[in-house]
C-alpha cells in the first residue's frame, strides 16, 4: 500500500469519502463511461488512502487527476458540488479566469490559457481496463474540452493541448508524460513549446524583439518521479529523454525579467528548468520557448497550485507587468477542481 504524504511540487488534497465519488459517477451516467471509470478508480484509491494509482507497464497516476477526470461538469452551478476548494465561494474557476483576462486586457496585455491535460487523459489505456479509443471528437477529458469552449465563447484565448498531444502520441512512441512523475515529459514540453511558438510568431510585436541563437541536443537523464516517492516499496528511477537548450556560452537560457512574454503557472513551468527536486535545468518549457522564439521568457512559477497562488506571486512582484505583451498561463488541468485554495479574484495590475 502507498504511503500517504504530500509529494514535491504539488498539493494533494484531503481525501473524500467513496460515497461522494459514487454520486459523481452517477451524475456522469457513470459506470460504462470513461469518466465513470476514472471516478471509480479515484474512489477506490481514496478509500484506501492512496495518493497515487499503479497502472500498467510501470505507469503511475495521481489520484487527484483521476478524480478530476471523473467529476464531469465543474463550473457554474456544479462547481461547489465537485470542487476541493476550502472556500466554496472560490470553487468556480471561470470568474477568476475571466477577471484575470480582463485585468490584462485593460493593461494592453494578451492572455493565453494553456492548461496541461491530465496524464490519464492521454494515457487512459495505461490505467483503465477498457479505455475507449480517442478518435474524432471523443475525449477522456470531454468536460474540460467543454469548459474550454465556454471560455472561448467568453472571448478567452485557449490553447487546448489535448489534440496536439494526441497527434504526437500517434506519431511517436516516446512518452509525452513521465511514467512515475506527475509532470509531462521532455517531449511533452517540446510539443507545447512548438505549438505556442507557432501562435506567438504571428503577433505584430514579435519581429521587433531582439533575437539570440540557442542550441539544443537530446540526452537521456535519470529522474526519481514524485509519484514514485508515494509508493511502498518505492519505484525505480525513470529514464527520460530531454532536449537541453544552451546559449553560445554553453549555459541554459536565463529567465529574462524584461521579456515581453510572461510564463505563469505551477510546477509544469518549472520542471526540467528550475533544478533541485524538479529534475534538472535547461530542458523545461521556458527553455524550449527560448529555443523556438529566439529569446528567453520571464517565468513566475510556483511549486504548488497554479490557480490562486501563482497570481498572488505575480501580484507580489509589484511591477504592474511592465513591458509585457503576452501572459501564458500554464497549469495542470486538474486544478480546475483540485485546487484546495480555490479560484480567488486577485488584483494583479493597478489598472482596475
Amino acid at each position: 500500500m502507498s504511503r500517504v504524504k504530500t509529494p514535491n511540487c504539488m498539493v494533494v488534497a484531503a481525501f473524500c469519502s467513496a460515497a461522494f465519488f459514487c454520486r459523481a459517477a452517477d451524475a456522469a451516467d457513470a459506470r460504462g463511461t470513461i469518466s465513470g471509470q476514472f471516478a471509480e478508480l479515484a474512489a477506490k484509491a481514496e478509500a484506501q488512502q492512496r495518493a497515487a494509482v499503479v497502472g500498467k507497464e510501470g505507469w503511475l497516476f495521481l489520484t487527484a487527476e483521476l478524480r478530476h477526470l471523473g467529476v464531469g461538469h465543474f463550473w457554474g452551478k456544479e462547481a461547489k458540488a465537485v470542487s476541493r476548494a476550502a472556500n466554496s465561494d472560490a470553487a468556480d474557476p471561470l470568474p477568476a479566469i475571466l477577471d484575470f483576462s480582463a485585468q490584462l486586457k485593460r493593461a494592453g496585455i494578451e492572455l493565453i490559457l494553456m492548461p496541461v491535460p491530465p496524464k490519464a487523459a492521454l494515457y487512459g489505456d495505461k490505467v483503465l481496463d477498457r479505455a475507449a479509443p480517442q478518435e474524432g471528437n471523443l475525449r477522456a477529458d470531454e468536460a474540460t474540452a467543454a469548459f474550454y469552449r465556454v471560455c472561448t465563447e467568453q472571448g478567452l484565448k485557449v490553447l487546448d493541448l489535448g489534440p496536439a498531444l494526441r497527434r504526437a502520441r500517434d506519431a511517436d512512441a516516446t512518452p509525452l508524460y513521465c511514467r512515475t512523475d506527475s509532470h509531462w515529459s521532455g517531449r511533452g514540453c517540446v510539443v507545447a513549446a512548438e505549438l505556442l511558438s507557432q501562435d506567438i510568431r504571428q503577433r505584430p510585436w514579435f519581429a521587433s524583439v531582439p533575437k539570440r541563437a540557442f542550441k539544443s541536443d537530446w540526452r537521456e537523464a535519470d529522474i526519481r518521479g514524485d509519484l514514485a516517492d508515494l509508493m511502498e516499496p518505492k519505484a525505480e528511477p525513470e529514464k527520460v529523454r530531454l532536449r537541453f537548450v544552451t546559449d553560445d556560452g554553453g549555459g541554459a537560457p536565463i529567465d529574462w525579467r524584461e521579456s515581453p512574454i510572461l510564463l505563469l503557472g505551477d510546477s509544469h513551468t518549472l520542471v526540467f528548468h528550475a533544478g533541485e527536486d524538479l529534475h534538472g535545468t535547461g530542458a523545461g518549457l521556458a527553455d524550449q520557448l527560448a529555443l523556438e522564439l529566439g529569446f528567453p521568457v520571464d517565468v513566475v512559477g510556483v511549486r504548488g497550485s497554479g490557480a490562486t497562488p501563482a497570481r498572488i506571486n505575480l501580484l507580489r512582484r509589484k511591477d504592474n507587468l511592465a513591458g509585457k505583451k503576452l501572459v501564458i498561463w500554464c497549469f495542470s488541468a486538474r486544478e480546475f477542481t483540485e485546487a484546495t485554495g480555490g479560484w480567488r479574484l486577485v488584483p494583479v495590475t493597478s489598472k482596475q
